[in-house]
């Protein structure tokens, strides 16, 4: 019926957005995050709380839009054939820039380990910096991102064949690996022998990580997203474009961390 009207009032197939008020929202928290992490950062702000108070406001206002979202893709129609080709046009645009925010900093690292100067004492790493070893934590991480990726294929197939609770299993696997891997994420931080503040090695490597870490934790949310939706049968074999994207999200995470275990924790140490 929906796709009827349409066709009456709308001469096109993309979805016009109705006036909401999740983007000008979202827009002043995460102005209010960086804010906060800024001039706690540079101890104008002597605790954590408007930082986790500006996390809070981030994550509501992703949630009631994600809502909204949701409501207008399965159960009003709204997104076409063309909307989802957009959908995912502009989302390989956002993983090619986060393509090059990491190669900017892999750039950072390499520009300095191999040439490392004067002040760094002609080493790399340098002296003084008790390094990660790679073949414990790092390791293990590692071995934990490969076995999601292995899990997220078997949901991502399961998907397409129309076996729901293969899917369901798969998505579940993989969610529990992902949110495993940031804890352990956190334990390496714990227990690392130097910090951000330790000069272009601390710098670098704190940067690569963590950011990597950071899109991890988002992968976390979207992984339990798309099973909360498997569950509540969103999904069909031939309509989940955000099932998708985070599929691919996890695999574009997966490959930049064998970089980062390669690079910074192999040869890097």
């Amino acid at each position: 019926m929906t796709n009827n009207v349409r066709g009456y009032i709308q001469l096109h197939p993309f979805h016009l957005v109705g006036p909401s008020p999740w983007p000008i929202f979202t827009s002043f928290a995460v102005m209010d995050l960086a804010l906060s992490l800024g001039l706690t950062a540079h101890n104008f702000i002597n605790n954590i709380y408007p930082i986790l108070i500006s996390i809070i406001t981030v994550l509501y206002a992703m949630t009631l839009w994600f809502k909204d979202i949701i409501a207008e893709s399965t159960y009003l129609g709204d997104h076409t054939i063309a909307v989802k080709n957009g959908i995912h046009q502009g989302f390989l645009l956002f993983v090619l820039s986060e393509i090059l925010i990491f190669a900017s900093l892999f750039w950072a690292f390499l520009h300095s380990a191999l040439n490392p100067s004067v002040e760094l004492g002609m080493n790399w790493p340098p002296v003084g910096i008790a390094i990660i070893s790679p073949a414990e934590l790092p390791l293990l991480n590692t071995i934990v991102l490969l076995a999601s990726g292995v899990t997220i294929t078997y949901a991502h197939h399961a998907l397409i064949n129309g076996n729901r609770t293969n899917t369901l299993y798969g998505f579940i696997y993989s969610s529990t690996l992902i949110a495993l891997f940031v804890f352990f994420q956190i334990l390496e931080y714990k227990y690392a022998g130097f910090t951000i503040a330790d000069g272009v090695y601390g710098s670098t490597f704190f940067s690569l990580t963590g950011l990597h870490g950071l899109h991890m934790i988002m992968l976390t949310i979207m992984l339990f997203l798309c099973t909360w939706r498997v569950y509540n049968y969103d999904f069909t074999n031939s309509s989940h474009i955000f099932a998708e994207a985070t599929i691919l999200y996890l695999h574009v995470l997966d490959v930049i961390w064998l970089f980062i275990y390669i690079i910074v924790y192999w040869w890097g140490s």
